[in-house]
């Protein structure tokens, strides 16, 4: 699969409309406040239609998204590729049978599950998230998917962060990673 490219203004304009804010929610974390991008109708558009072209010849059946700000750009990527959405949530959220495994993040341990009959057994799927940055959500949902049976295409996200483990981890699984763009994840970057 060919990868899809934004135009230089477009990755700029996408960049640009990141806010980070430095040492949240602790010390050391630059952390990626996608909302400014999400707010606005330009960036936000060219953000799923990025996510969109790369998507829409692939028979995905279902996007699923991981919470909070995977569900926002899995929902509207679904919806432009005419498949099914499905969310991770954390552990407790979700009302139906579900499986669930834990993660540590790069600032807490959580659990997410997702429900049991959320993918059939053969189904394409996308799993979106926002960022990668340890990966260890995405390995996490990666195993859910795997456990009911779904054949998972690819895992998407808006950034990649070069400077940590994640997206380098999700290859080592024999899975593919589409971001539409990089970015460094660590305070130091921004100091030097």
């Amino acid at each position: 699969m060919s990868n899809y490219q934004l135009s230089n203004t477009e990755l700029d304009l996408l960049q640009k409309s990141i806010r980070i804010i430095f040492n949240y929610p602790e010390e050391g974390i630059a952390f990626f406040d996608i909302t400014t991008t999400l707010k606005d109708p330009k960036t936000f558009h060219i953000l799923i239609n990025g996510l969109t072209q790369q998507y829409i010849d692939q028979n995905i059946d279902v996007v699923v998204g991981v919470e909070a700000r995977g569900f926002i750009l899995a929902a509207a990527l679904a919806y432009n590729i005419n498949a099914g959405f499905v969310p991770i949530r954390k552990k407790g959220k979700l009302p139906a049978d579900t499986i669930s495994r834990g993660y540590q993040s790069e600032y807490d341990q959580s659990m997410i599950e997702i429900h049991c009959d959320a993918i059939q057994k053969k189904q394409r799927v996308l799993l979106v998230d926002d960022l990668i940055a340890t990966g260890q959500t995405i390995l996490s949902s990666i195993e859910m998917i795997e456990e009911l049976g779904g054949e998972l295409v690819e895992v998407a996200s808006f950034v990649e962060f070069l400077d940590m483990p994640g997206g380098q981890l999700i290859r080592d699984t024999g899975h593919s990673l589409f971001s539409l763009c990089q970015s460094y994840g660590s305070i130091e970057h921004y100091q030097s």
